[in-house]
């Protein structure tokens, strides 16, 4: 899917579900991330909303040939299998079909009524006047686009953590990585991005990362992640990179 294909999809799914919705909200959304909401009224109390469930759903540069990954803030196992289940529905990966879904699930397992905007999500996008899907821009969503049309493989691809927050694990403010093959200097054309991926996860691993439960979810931004990237290539140039000795792994 193209980039103004995907930003048109965002921008009609965030345009039903808008922040004042009364049932489910797209708090914000990216090209490659939804923050969402699903109220759930308080039993006896159907104006007393309690907090409301926050759900995320980071989108992959191969989507819509790979399904959009969802979680939720929550450790209700009923939460947990409503996601498995729409984890194995792969008869379908667009974002408005699985949205329509989860909503209809989430309705269900708290005994509320199908919401009837659900089906809105079966309706084309809009499109403008030329037939095309309509274009949206702002100086954010421009700034994800050109990090969209990077040089890859001859440029290393700027890779960040959005979620979940981790301590350790060498990932620096924002959610950047501390990783020489990431920079300029450690870069090779021969990498792929599944080699890129495995020698992500060696770090990961080697670094000790560990999960910060109930962290700031909005601590991983791309703007703090480009800074902490920019400074630690600064820093590495100037004092060079540390290779720890074989038997260190």
């Amino acid at each position: 899917m193209s980039v103004s294909g995907l930003k048109a999809e965002l921008k009609f799914l965030a345009s039903i579900f808008d922040k004042n919705h009364e049932r489910f909200r797209i708090v914000s959304w990216k090209l490659d991330e939804l923050h969402c909401q699903f109220l759930v009224p308080q039993q006896g109390s159907p104006h007393s909303l309690p907090p409301p469930l926050t759900l995320h759903c980071n989108i992959t540069e191969s989507y819509p040939s790979s399904s959009p990954i969802w979680f939720v803030d929550s450790e209700d196992p009923n939460l947990t299998s409503v996601l498995e289940r729409l984890e194995d529905t792969k008869n379908n990966n667009l974002l408005r079909q699985q949205l329509k879904w989860l909503i209809c699930e989430l309705c269900s397992l708290y005994n509320l009524p199908k919401h009837l905007d659900v089906e809105m999500l079966d309706q084309p996008l809009p499109t403008g006047q030329n037939g095309t899907t309509e274009e949206v821009t702002s100086e954010e969503e421009e700034e994800e686009e050109e990090m969209a049309e990077d040089n890859f493989p001859f440029d290393p691809p700027f890779v960040r953590v959005v979620l979940p927050v981790l301590s350790g694990g060498y990932v620096l403010g924002g959610g950047a990585l501390c990783m020489e093959l990431l920079t300029k200097q450690g870069w090779s054309s021969a990498y792929s991005i599944e080699s890129v991926i495995m020698q992500i996860n060696a770090t990961l691993v080697k670094g000790k990362a560990r999960v910060q439960f109930g962290a700031n979810k909005n601590q991983y931004n791309l703007a703090r992640a480009q800074q902490s990237y920019n400074s630690i290539v600064q820093i590495h140039e100037k004092n060079g990179w540390y290779t720890p000795p074989k038997e260190d792994g």
